[in-house]
C-alpha cells in the first residue's frame, strides 16, 4: 500500500524509533548536521511509520537517520516527526529512494541501494521509476555490482569513467582492457585528463583488485609492516628497469650520431645525396654532431 502523507508533526520518543535501513555516516558530515541543529534547530522533521507491536506505539524510520542520530547525540529524548501510513515494504523503498536522492553520499552506498532493491525482486524498470534513474543506468550498475567492480563503480559515480565504458571494461579480460579504453577514446567518451585518470584507475584495479575493502588500523599496520620490504624491492626493480631502458636508448642514439658523422665524412655518399637533392639536414642534426664531436675530443 503506498504511503499516505501525515497531516501534522508529532513529538516521538527517540527510543521508540527503529532505523530499518541504517547507513554508515561520514563523521565530518555528521558533526556538521549536529552543529547545525544545535545552532538553529531542526528545519525538516524526520519521517516515520507506526509499527504494530505490543507495548507500543513503536515506529520505523522512513527518512532522516542523520537528523535522528543528531538529536540523540544532543541528548534529546523526543524528535519532531511526520507519521505516515505505509507497510514495511513501502517504508524500505522510501528509505532507499531517499538515499539515492541525497546530493552528498558515498557512491558505493547509492549503488548498493540499487542492488538491494534488485535483490528484493524489483525489476530494472521499477527501480528506474522509483529512483528517477534510467533503466540503462540501473542495468549497468547491477552488472558492475554483480561482478564486484566497486573501484569502477566509484569512478562512474565520480564522473571519471562513463557507465557504458565501465561495463565494457568489466566484461574484458586483462589483456583486452586497453582495447576497450582505445575504443572509448575513438568514440569521444574518454579524452584528455579523464583518459589519464581512467588509465590510472585501471592500473590500480589491476594491482589492488576490483573491490574497495577497508581494514582496521591494526590490520593496516600489520600489512604495511609485512609488505614494506616487498614494496621497496618492487619499486627498486621498477627504477632499475627504467635506468636500463634509458641507458639502452642513450647507446642507440650515440650509435646513430656516430653513424651519421661517418656518413657525412664519406665524399662519395655526400655526392650521391647532392645528386638526389638530399644534401640538407635538419638544423638539430648538425648541432648534435658538433656537440658530440666536442664531447669526444
Amino acid at each position: 500500500m503506498p504511503a499516505r502523507p501525515a497531516q501534522r508533526v508529532e513529538m516521538i520518543p527517540v527510543g521508540r524509533i527503529t532505523v530499518v535501513n541504517p547507513r554508515v555516516r561520514n563523521q565530518r558530515n555528521f558533526r556538521e548536521i549536529v552543529d547545525n541543529i544545535a545552532k538553529i534547530g531542526l528545519k525538516k522533521p524526520i519521517t516515520v511509520t507506526r509499527r504494530a507491536e505490543a507495548g507500543g506505539p513503536f515506529y520505523d524510520l522512513v527518512c532522516g537517520q542523520g537528523r535522528l542520530e543528531a538529536y540523540i547525540e544532543l541528548g534529546q529524548s523526543e524528535v519532531p516527526a511526520l507519521v505516515v501510513t505505509a507497510d514495511p515494504e513501502d517504508s524500505l523503498i522510501a528509505s532507499l529512494v531517499e538515499n539515492c536522492a541525497r546530493r552528498q553520499h558515498r557512491a558505493i552506498d547509492l549503488l548498493q541501494d540499487i542492488r538491494g532493491m534488485e535483490e528484493r525482486g524489483y525489476s530494472a524498470t521499477e527501480i528506474a521509476r522509483k529512483t528517477g534513474l534510467t533503466r540503462e543506468y540501473v542495468n549497468g550498475v547491477a552488472r558492475l555490482i554483480e561482478k564486484g567492480e566497486q573501484r569502477l563503480l566509484r569512478s562512474v559515480e565520480s564522473g571519471v569513467i562513463p557507465l557504458s565504458v565501465a561495463v565494457d571494461i568489466a566484461e574484458c579480460d586483462d589483456h583486452e582492457v586497453q582495447a576497450a579504453l582505445s575504443a572509448a577514446y575513438e568514440k569521444g567518451l574518454l579524452k584528455g585528463r579523464k583518459l589519464i585518470q581512467a588509465r590510472k584507475i585501471i592500473e590500480t584495479r589491476k594491482r589492488r583488485g576490483k573491490g574497495l575493502a577497508t581494514i582496521d588500523r591494526k590490520e593496516r599496520q600489520r600489512v604495511s609492516a609485512d609488505s614494506l620490504v616487498k614494496a621497496y624491492q618492487a619499486d627498486a626493480d621498477r627504477k632499475r628497469s627504467l635506468i636500463q631502458r634509458s641507458q639502452a636508448t642513450r647507446d642507440r642514439l650515440l650509435f646513430i650520431v656516430e653513424a651519421i658523422r661517418r656518413l657525412a665524412g664519406d665524399e662519395s655518399f655526400m655526392a650521391l645525396l647532392e645528386d638526389e637533392d638530399l644534401s640538407t639536414l635538419p638544423a638539430n642534426v648538425p648541432m648534435r654532431l658538433d656537440s658530440s664531436a666536442g664531447t669526444a675530443s
